[in-house]
């Protein structure tokens, strides 16, 4: 399988290209192993922006993308890095705000102060984050650019030694987004004054999928090939498109 040709589409080609936000901060181990370990021969990104030419906005998934954003008065909170404890210690400073916290260290709900600690569920948690007044998340890719989509008030937190969060976080700073360094009690100023104000973000995240999938065909497909030709013409719908899986569709066209 030597010197086949590999397209890669992800979030980490974005971060990488030089024209992509970076962290003042250097981190020479974490740009190593972004730049090496998935190597590609062409490579296309996801990110916040569309910083150069193979880098694309968002795809957003149909489920939030088709959802009518409500404002319930709640903040929702995905934070896996910190303990409920942690949370519970800071957020509980905050009176004023009920919290809904998705936490992957409880299998049971249950209510401390104006904190409602939440097992992880999908629906749950789209149900949440769609009708909440703001987010705070981690630094990570997919929560941070739904928020921006649903025009949610949007506060991150980057995991230590992930460079790629803090990449995202370097990105989402120069959009306006409130960034800061731990879940502290010395960080709860900013917290509060986040909670208390409100922000403007404006974003432009299309449904572009299907014209990437197909410019991206079009580009690397070789037309005599039958199997090529028969991809080309089954997506042109988000239907075909889900009837096929984009990692399939892209080895499919390097056999």
């Amino acid at each position: 399988m030597k010197h086949k040709p590999c397209i890669g589409l992800s979030h980490q080609a974005a971060v990488i290209n030089k024209r992509s936000p970076k962290p003042k901060k250097k981190d020479m181990v974490g740009k190593v192993v972004l730049n090496n370990y998935a190597p590609v021969t062409e490579a296309y990104g996801f990110h916040f922006g569309a910083y150069d030419k193979n880098i694309f906005t968002p795809v957003i998934r149909g489920q939030v993308r088709e959802s009518k954003p409500e404002n319930k008065m709640h903040y929702t909170v995905y934070l896996p890095a910190y303990s409920n404890e942690r949370i519970i210690k800071v957020f509980g400073e905050i009176k004023n705000i009920q919290w809904q916290v998705f936490s992957k260290h409880t299998k049971t709900a249950y209510k401390e102060k104006n904190i409602h600690i939440r097992p992880i569920n999908n629906e749950a948690f789209i149900e949440s984050f769609i009708s909440c007044t703001g987010v705070l998340c981690g630094a990570g890719f997919e929560t941070p650019a739904e928020a921006l989509f649903l025009k949610k008030k949007l506060m991150v937190i980057p995991m230590k030694g992930q460079y790629e969060q803090q990449c995202n976080a370097a990105a989402l700073k120069t959009m306006g987004v409130p960034v800061i360094k731990s879940l502290k009690k010395k960080h709860l100023d900013k917290i509060k004054d986040w909670t208390a104000t409100s922000q403007q973000i404006i974003v432009n995240y299309p449904d572009t999928t299907q014209r990437i999938i197909n410019m991206i065909i079009k580009k690397h497909g070789n037309t005599e090939n039958k199997k090529s030709a028969e991809l080309g013409e089954g997506i042109f719908s988000m239907k075909k498109l889900k009837e096929k899986s984009l990692g399939k569709i892209l080895n499919q066209l390097a056999e």
